[in-house]
């Protein structure tokens, strides 16, 4: 069993990532070089595989929806695309989802976080378990989001930043060459650029903290933050206490503060999210498990346009903590509705580069 103290030491291990080539050896990507990931109209993509079947109905959609003269044509207006983001756009086996890996590194180790003891123990039993890879206890799992919060209560919007900044410098527990902040498939960082180049307008909807999820998404893909919504804390002014926000008045002392939680941005409140803050129904959608079900079938359902979903499958073993029966599981699911399946294993020529290499 790891403890604090050896979780320490694993955190501070230093990553020295090689160079990023693109040819012959694909390697792990900085930040920067993320960013620098381009696809053109045509889909000169890299790091998929040349006969994947997910990449070739993917082309043959946009080619479709982006030519006038074709009957599925889709006004650039309406070209709206939406991505999950753990498991879909980056590691969620690292060893966990990474707001839950953040959540506990600044309970067990941050000094300038203020928790009670029971919080402590509730973010100790949850490493516990997923630093060995073991299933999150039940009552762990049922109030994670609850605690995940109140780890992050009291925090400003800069000093959670500042938190996420340092945060995404450290090296990813279980695989080499990696860091927390460059833990994003490189196939998907490709997906995103290449419907950009067509015209698509792609968001982030997760279930994941939303204010992390923007410190990790910042200057590496083209999302803006007003295009990811997660789940929330409740935001809060200083001196607020527990009065309503529809009743006080914010002074000229109060700061904005994070307070719990306030929504878990999953399954059907993703669709009553898009509904709400973007306002188009999507025509693509992105994800890998039962929690982006209910966007799947909001992207499909009575569209007045062509629409697709590619449900994204944790199938590889050898170059991720891939979950084989759950793929199936998945992929089951996915011909049952109609959705495209995503082969971690058979359609990406690389998931995080070739030197990424799992150490458990």
């Amino acid at each position: 069993m790891l403890n604090g103290k050896k979780f320490a030491s694993i955190l501070t291990i230093t990553a020295m990532l090689a160079g990023f080539g693109m040819t012959g050896t694909i390697e792990g990507a900085s930040r920067a070089e993320l960013a620098a990931i381009h696809v053109d109209q045509a889909g000169n993509f890299q790091y998929w595989n040349n006969d994947s079947p997910a990449k070739k109905k993917l082309v043959a959609y946009v080619q479709k929806v982006t030519n006038p003269k074709n009957p599925d044509f889709i006004p650039v207006k309406h070209r709206l695309a939406v991505f999950d983001m753990d498991g879909t756009l980056l590691g969620e086996r690292t060893p966990s989802y990474t707001d839950g890996v953040f959540y506990a590194d600044r309970v067990l180790h941050d000094p300038n976080c203020k928790v009670s003891e029971e919080d402590k123990k509730f973010a100790q039993a949850y490493w516990d378990a997923i630093s060995q890879r073991k299933p999150v206890p039940p009552e762990i799992e049922k109030n994670l989001y609850h605690n995940l919060y109140a780890g992050l209560a009291g925090m400003t919007p800069e000093s959670l930043d500042t938190y996420a900044q340092g945060f995404m410098k450290k090296p990813v527990i279980g695989l080499t060459n990696l860091t927390y902040g460059e833990a994003f498939y490189l196939p998907m960082v490709e997906v995103i650029s290449y419907l950009e180049a067509n015209d698509f307008t792609c968001y982030i909807v997760s279930a994941s903290d939303r204010p992390l999820v923007r410190a990790l998404v910042h200057d590496v893909l083209p999302i803006a933050p007003n295009q990811i919504i997660g789940s929330d804390p409740q935001i809060v002014a200083s001196h607020q206490g527990q009065t309503n926000g529809g009743s006080y008045q914010m002074t000229q002392e109060d700061t904005i503060q994070y307070g719990g939680l306030d929504r878990v941005n999953e399954k059907m409140n993703k669709v009553s999210s898009i509904v709400r803050e973007i306002g188009i129904q999507p025509v693509l959608a992105f994800g890998n498990s039962s929690g982006d079900y209910s966007m799947f079938r909001y992207t499909l359902k009575d569209n007045p346009y062509k629409a697709e979903v590619f449900n994204i499958l944790c199938d590889d073993t050898q170059r991720e903590y891939g979950r084989p029966e759950r793929a199936e599981r998945d992929k089951k699911t996915s011909a049952e509705n109609g959705w495209n399946t995503i082969s971690m294993k058979n359609d990406w020529k690389t998931i995080y580069g070739d030197n990424v290499k799992k150490t458990q």
